[in-house]
């Protein structure tokens, strides 16, 4: 009776050692890889640099709505009603207009960002090395920590962000 005691704790025991080692998780910040892994990338520059060009735009457009809003207030004050509501048309229009662009540039920048994160290149290499870190150490499962809404908190020490862009590195 000692005996399969004995023998039941045992393999419960390795039972519970096999079920810890199939819920092992990882994290990692694909967009932290990206950055770092393509920073010097043709592409990523000619994408950083449309960006910078796009604000810059849309940084003029809001001073010259600003300098029209204070031409505006002062030919209120002066009692120039016709220039004041010509100038209140312009900012209207220029607004709209800026609106417009903000929100078609963005969308462009977006979906620009996400052709280059989702090319098959990147990807591949990506998937490929995770899932060598993850068979290696034994991980069961890699989630992308700024895409998963679902990853309330976890422990830095799962975290095979650094790792996983030091062995690109390496393989470039």
């Amino acid at each position: 009776m000692k005996l399969l005691v004995g023998i039941v704790l045992g393999l419960c025991s390795i039972a519970g050692v096999s079920a810890q080692q199939l819920t092992r998780f990882a994290v990692v910040d694909l967009p932290k890889v990206y950055v770092t892994f393509f920073r010097d990338s043709r592409a990523v520059r000619e994408f950083e640099e449309k960006s910078t060009r796009i604000q810059l735009e849309i940084d003029r457009m809001t001073k010259e709505i600003q300098d029209l809003r204070i031409l505006q207030l002062a030919a209120e004050e002066k009692g120039e009603r016709e220039q004041a509501l010509r100038l209140e048309s312009d900012i209207y229009r220029k607004s709209e207009f800026l609106k417009e662009y903000y929100k078609t540039k963005t969308a462009e920048l977006e979906n620009e960002k996400s052709k280059l994160v989702q090319s098959g290149t990147f990807l591949e290499q990506v998937y490929n090395e995770i899932r060598f870190i993850a068979e290696s150490e034994g991980y069961s499962m890699v989630l992308n920590s700024k895409e998963n809404d679902s990853i309330l908190w976890y422990s830095h020490s799962v975290d095979i962000t650094d790792k996983l862009i030091n062995n690109l590195r390496a393989k470039r």
